[in-house]
């Protein structure tokens, strides 16, 4: 170890070496850091700018994404509208068909409309009624039922021949 610190102090001895003092070492110092702040003057414009960007952005972005939301919900209003034509247009057609109203009709298939205007048709036909006399003696026709029959035997047949 000896031997190290003899050639340390040898070479801070060679004249090779030059030496600072305090002050001229702060000068050096000082001076580079100068060149580097220089380099890097307009840093705190850039970082400005670049903010000023972002923001750009980031408002840009949530425009375009209204508009996006916007037309999504315009899309799916028009299926809809499309999606309701469809639906009033196969009623009027099985309703055209089978000669029950389109509004009566609430089915979402064309089978299901078929089936309901058959329903209707059904509840609809006349299930025939007795003849029977009003107080005035004039006869009211409904059925086939034989004349000449009380107005009690004539409910009666029609009753059993109906239930």
């Amino acid at each position: 170890m000896g031997t190290d610190n003899q050639n340390i102090q040898e070479g801070a001895q060679t004249p090779d070496t030059k030496t600072f003092t305090q002050a001229e070492l702060d000068a050096v110092v000082k001076d580079r850091l100068k060149r580097e702040r220089e380099k890097y003057s307009d840093y705190e414009d850039l970082k400005a700018k670049a903010a000023k960007f972002d923001e750009a952005e980031e408002a840009n972005k949530t425009e375009l994404q209204k508009v996006t939301e916007r037309a999504k919900a315009l899309e799916d209003e028009l299926n809809g509208l499309k999606e309701a034509e469809k639906l009033r247009t196969m009623r009027a057609e099985v309703a055209k068909e089978t000669g029950i109203p389109a509004n009566l009709l609430t089915g979402s298939t064309e089978d299901e409309c078929k089936a309901q205007a058959e329903a209707i048709k059904a509840f609809a036909q006349p299930q025939g009624y007795p003849k029977v006399r009003d107080s005035s003696g004039l006869s009211v026709q409904t059925s086939s039922v034989a004349n000449g029959a009380t107005t009690k035997a004539q409910f009666k047949d029609w009753f059993e021949s109906n239930f």
